[in-house]
């Protein structure tokens, strides 16, 4: 892959990619796969993993669906700076690796643009609704199992729509133009999922982005009103 080529974002990660190691398994996660830097073991979903290809280029694979032995990387910033300054890369991969120049917009793009495909994903199966008023019926209804807010609305508003959302996740990474442009409008400042795998792999890779941006993590509430202080708080 060229440096700069847009990393293909159209799956969920696997369990057991093609070339990997099945690893360790924890009886509640599942499979699990060691960081080359922290040595955390995580579900292979909420890591980022690398392959090496053929011209020595390390390509990130967020769909984890490229043939070769894996390479992963708990998605945190200052992890992949480590990585890239103290060759973790090539002693992972047993040999001289070409790291693209722009290997950090490069994955925190990627990573954005699985959220709003998420996003696409959950509105064409039914299993989405935004707005205010829309967004406070899932929750007061119990139909909500994840909230999606633009990081530059109204603190306020944002914190009173929440009110008795207790135990919600709440993710917030995109502004309420791009998220407005995943629902075909304008703006949206407010968006809830139902409960589900759609709603699983959103939070997911809106928590892979969080990291790579060197933003705060998605929250779940504790006690109503709160406030928020999850990404772009």
């Amino acid at each position: 892959m060229a440096a700069g080529q847009p990393v293909a974002p159209d799956a969920v990660a696997t369990s057991n990619p093609p070339g990997d190691e099945e690893g360790e398994a924890d009886p509640d996660r599942g499979p699990l796969r060691r960081c080359i830097v922290t040595r955390d073991r995580l579900p292979p979903g909420r890591m980022i993993r690398f392959v090496v290809g053929p011209d020595r280029v390390l390509i990130p694979d967020l769909a984890a669906r490229l043939p070769g032995r894996g390479i992963w990387l708990r998605p945190a910033r200052d992890v992949l700076e480590t990585a890239r300054t103290r060759g973790a890369f090539a002693r992972a991969a047993h040999g001289p690796v070409k790291l693209p120049p722009d290997l950090l917009p490069m994955l925190e793009d990627a990573l954005l643009r699985r959220v709003a495909d998420g996003l696409g994903l959950a509105r064409r199966a039914g299993q989405v609704v935004f707005g205010f008023s829309k967004t406070r019926e899932w929750i007061t209804g119990g139909r909500a199992g994840l909230i999606v807010q633009a990081v530059d609305g109204s603190r306020d508003e944002r914190s009173r729509i929440l009110s008795g959302a207790r135990g919600l996740p709440v993710l917030a990474v995109m502004t309420g133009e791009r998220l407005g442009a995943a629902f075909g409008r304008d703006h949206v400042v407010h968006a809830a999922l139902a409960p589900g795998a759609l709603a699983e792999r959103l939070l997911a890779d809106g928590e892979r982005y969080a990291g790579i941006a060197g933003l705060a993590a998605p929250m779940s509430l504790g006690q109503p009103g709160d406030g928020l202080k999850q990404a772009g708080a």
